[in-house]
């Protein structure tokens, strides 16, 4: 049996014109929640019961309202829990082998029920987010750097005359 990171019952959503003011509306009232408030959004369902909007779904209706409103498509795709060294190394944008080094690494955590490894995604995405921050830090370092030296300077005006 095959398994597949994404779901087959991907799905995506493209802007209509005639809702564009629905959108801002509905993505000015989700921003205007604060991290920290302890009141959550709800929905009403049908008998008038409010259902609070959990955190995570509450991010996903925000990004999805401010991509509609700026009149692009948006593709809802599930993917499973847990993935195959292949998913994951799709996910990260790197061959399986450089995943799988990563994995025997102990870079990113797995579980090996038999002899395939799989790892889950939330170690994955954790996985990409270190490893953006330390990309980003080695280049502000790079930049304060380069400031300190003087070379931002050097580069103003016309290059040095060769010999």
């Amino acid at each position: 049996m095959t398994r597949s990171a994404a779901s087959t019952d991907a799905r995506t959503y493209v802007a209509s014109d005639a809702d564009e003011e629905l959108y801002r509306t509905f993505a000015r009232a989700l921003g205007a929640v604060p991290e920290t408030s302890s009141h959550r959004p709800a929905l009403v369902d049908a008998a008038g019961n409010e259902v609070p909007i959990p955190r995570e779904m509450h991010d996903v209706l925000l990004q999805v309202a401010h991509a509609l409103t700026a009149g692009m498509g948006v593709n809802v795709a599930p993917l499973n829990a847990m993935l195959t060294t292949q998913e994951a190394a799709d996910y990260l944008g790197v061959s399986r082998p450089t995943a799988v080094r990563l994995l025997d690494a102990g870079e990113i955590p797995m579980s090996r029920p038999g002899r395939h490894r799989y790892v889950r995604l939330v170690d994955l995405i954790d996985y990409a987010e270190r490893t953006r921050q330390t990309r980003s830090e080695a280049l502000d370092d790079m930049a304060r750097e380069a400031e300190d030296a003087g070379l931002y300077g050097v580069l103003d005006g016309p290059p040095p005359p060769m010999r």
